[in-house]
């Protein structure tokens, strides 16, 4: 991290889990455990809990995310929801183009993008999820992979927009599969995302965007991840359901 640059954030991803009474029991129990966070702390909550979340938050350092948003304002799209619909509840952040809506519901870097312009649009914080499969590494073809996923995704973003975005680097291959990149890796593709974002917009740009990790990151390797230069923190993933090992990431993240 160079939070002389950046402010590092750390984003608990809840996936489809917790009921509202269980929602409102895990941040109470989360709420003193990272009230002195050295960093941004997020939570991203099924769209069931986020008046529960919101309520539970308020007066605290929490903020609030949803987990993904449809591109149009209103209109025949049963089951889903607009970025104006969370932004007029209160929440502040939603997470776009996560693998598992890439993988399972038909995402694509096209899609992503028209999802983060209505975000934007509606004034939400974008924590924009990219990243490669395994056969893709394995193929040597990761920086490509990622860097057009990048590209796509910011397409028509301005350099004052991004500065409401935070990009979450995602190896599909290590996402719930308790693989994990090692900290040279992770910080290698951050790293490259970031020229990306450089060669996108300029040196300042790139120096200002938080770039988290987010592939299996936990209470065990949070502080050798966020050791690394260009890793901000990370979009946590099953840790984040467990008040004490999310706790534990936001504290490796505040140092």
């Amino acid at each position: 991290m160079n939070k002389a640059l950046r402010q590092a954030v750390i984003a608990g991803n809840w996936k489809m889990n917790k009921t509202r009474p269980e929602a409102k029991a895990l941040i109470s129990e989360l709420i003193p455990l990272v009230k002195d966070a050295g960093c941004g702390v997020v939570i991203c909550v099924p769209y069931t809990n986020l008046e529960t979340a919101l309520d539970a938050t308020k007066g605290t350092n929490i903020k609030v995310g949803a987990e993904n948003c449809h591109w149009a304002e209103s209109g025949a799209f049963t089951g889903e929801i607009s970025a104006a619909m969370l932004a007029e509840m209160g929440v502040e952040y939603v997470v776009i183009g996560h693998s598992e809506r890439r993988q399972y519901f038909g995402e694509t870097d096209v899609t992503v993008n028209k999802r983060v312009r209505a975000a934007l649009n509606a004034g939400l914080k974008v924590i924009l999820c990219v990243g490669e499969l395994l056969e893709q590494r394995e193929s040597g073809i990761t920086e490509e992979i990622v860097g057009m996923q990048t590209k796509v995704a910011l397409g028509g973003v301005t350099k004052e927009e991004l500065k409401n975005i935070i990009i979450a680097y995602e190896p599909v291959w290590a996402i719930g599969t308790g693989k994990t990149a090692t900290a040279e890796q992770a910080n290698e593709v951050n790293h490259y995302i970031r020229t990306v974002v450089e060669k996108l917009y300029d040196k300042e740009a790139a120096d200002g965007i938080t770039i988290q990790y987010g592939g299996s990151m936990n209470a065990k390797n949070a502080d050798e991840l966020t050791a690394q230069p260009d890793v901000d923190g990370g979009l946590i993933g099953g840790a984040s359901l467990k008040a004490p090992d999310f706790a534990a990431i936001v504290a490796a993240a505040s140092k």
